[in-house]
Parts: structure tokens; sequence; C-alpha cells
């Protein structure tokens, strides 16, 4: 008897299933089991013996001691919620404005698109372990002195200038502040602006010349064709943002010193799961609002 043969559809869904055993597999076998070990360690308190470690269970001990004995992990997660807060949408902003200028027609475009991605290629494993921000302070200082300096980095004339022309003193300290960490934003935002200008080129441009053909200026072709066509890659660079933001603060290296140093593993669990479930309702809740926004071109 005749084996009857597969449509296109069935064999598209086979080699999809094929091609997505080995994720899977790796899921369970590095992500899952840790996850699962982790969680068993954070309830329980573990202590090194010869040959090997002890496991004793002790509840929720480790996850109360948290927030009643120990000062330095609230502040350091509210730290660090707090300057993702501040730091992502500035990021976001300045990304975009930085992939339209960089996708503009001008002579020495690649050069500048390269110095843009620099920062990525900074922050590489490779030279991590220079401290590069030891260059740019020496080069601020020698420019004049270390406070003339150092002031040539604040903002105190914008700040002056801003609420004189009468913008709300939290907006101001929101835009000086922003200002005033331009090397860290810019460092931030390498990746953002790749994402943002391969977006950028993928638009049509039949999209624009038809926008000019109806009487559309510049400032109406953006907000009307461009800024839509970028939001799906605007929800992708506010989830990229927010997980780079949150894997590059002091409650990891918290994390890191309570496990190796102290040898407080069960603590250092703890610490684990609760920043874990901090990342996921924040990274949720900004998803689901902005998800609602996001446009698809079909």
């Amino acid at each position: 008897m005749l084996k009857k043969r597969l449509t296109l559809d069935q064999t598209r869904a086979m080699w999809g299933i094929i091609f997505c055993v080995p994720l899977m597999i790796g899921l369970v076998m590095l992500f899952l089991l840790p996850l699962i070990q982790s969680f068993r360690f954070s309830l329980s308190s573990i202590e090194l013996v010869e040959g090997g470690f002890s496991v004793i269970y002790e509840g929720f001990e480790n996850f109360n001691s948290l927030f009643t004995s120990n000062a330095d992990y609230p502040r350091a997660l509210t730290e660090s919620v707090v300057n993702m807060v501040v730091n992502v949408p500035i990021i976001i902003i300045f990304s975009l404005f930085a992939a339209v200028l960089l996708n503009q027609k001008f002579r020495g475009r690649a050069l500048a698109r390269a110095i843009f991605f620099l920062p990525v290629i900074l922050a590489s494993s490779a030279i991590a372990s220079l401290d590069i921000s030891s260059f740019v302070g020496g080069a601020v200082a020698s420019s004049g002195g270390g406070d003339a300096g150092g002031n040539l980095l604040q903002s105190f004339e914008l700040k002056k200038v801003m609420l004189e022309s009468g913008l709300s003193p939290i907006l101001v300290d929101y835009v000086t502040g922003a200002v005033d960490r331009i090397y860290e934003i810019i460092s931030s935002s390498g990746v953002q602006i790749l994402i943002f200008l391969a977006g950028l080129q993928s638009i049509s441009p039949s999209l624009y010349e038809a926008s000019r053909i109806e009487g559309a200026t510049g400032y109406e072709i953006f907000w009307k064709v461009t800024f839509p066509m970028l939001t799906p890659l605007i929800l992708t660079n506010l989830v990229y943002s927010i997980i780079d933001s949150f894997s590059h603060n002091d409650i990891n290296k918290l994390i890191s010193e309570t496990a190796f140093r102290t040898f407080d593993f069960g603590l250092s669990a703890a610490m684990s799961w609760v920043y874990f479930a901090v990342v996921g309702i924040v990274l949720l809740l900004s998803t689901w609002l902005i998800s609602k926004k996001v446009f698809y071109y079909d």
C-alpha cells in the first residue's frame, strides 16, 4: 500500500520541528534544569562539606532576609529599576535620531556609522578589562584641568536657559541629566542604531514617493510613514535596552559577591530570583503598553 505523501505545509512543519529539536534540548539541559536547581537553592542554606556540599531546606527564609536584614539589596534593586526607567527612553530616542541621520546620503557615511558602532566594539569581551572611563577622564582633565574639564561636561547653562523659558523643572532635570550622561547613552546605543538603520533601509521607497506626490512635507513623512513603519523595531529595541540595562549594574556584582566571596549561595540564589521576577514584570508591562501602538505593514 502506497504511503500518502506529505503536503507542502506538513513538510515545512516537519522540518521546522527537526530544526527546533536541538534548541529545545539545549533549553532543557542548559537552562531549565539549572533554573530548577537555582530555585531549590534559594529555599535552602548550602554548607560546604568534605566531598561537596549539603543542602538544608529553610523555606522562604532567604527571601525574607533580603528585605529585613540586608541593607544593600533593596537599595541596589531600586537604583537599577530607576536607572532603567530614566536611561532606556533616552537611548531609544537618541538611537532613532542617530539612525535617521546616518541613513541620509552624505560623504563619509560609512565612517560615521562605524564611529557610532565603535562603543559596542569597546564594550566587547576582547577589551572588557580596559578601563575606558579613565581614558575619557584623562582627556577631559588634560583639556583644562580637573575642575575646568569637568565643568565642560556639565549642563548648568542649559538648565538655566530651560528654566527661564518656562519649562517644567522635572523635564529640565531629565534633559540635563541626559546631557550629563551623554557618554553612557552613546556607548549603550550602538546595537539599537544598527537595528533602526536596517528598518529604515527596508521601508519601500514607493511609500515616500507617494507621500511626496500627495504634497506631504518632510515632517509629515517622518511621522506618518517612517515612524509607524519603525514601531515594531522600537518594541524590539525597547526589550533589548531593558535587558541590557539590567545586565550592567551593581546588583549583578552584589549577587556574584554574595555567592563567591561570602559563599552564601542560598541568599545569592534568592537575590537572583527576585531580580528575575522584577525584570520579568518590567518587560511584561513595557511590551504590553508599547505593543498596543505597534503598526505592522502587510
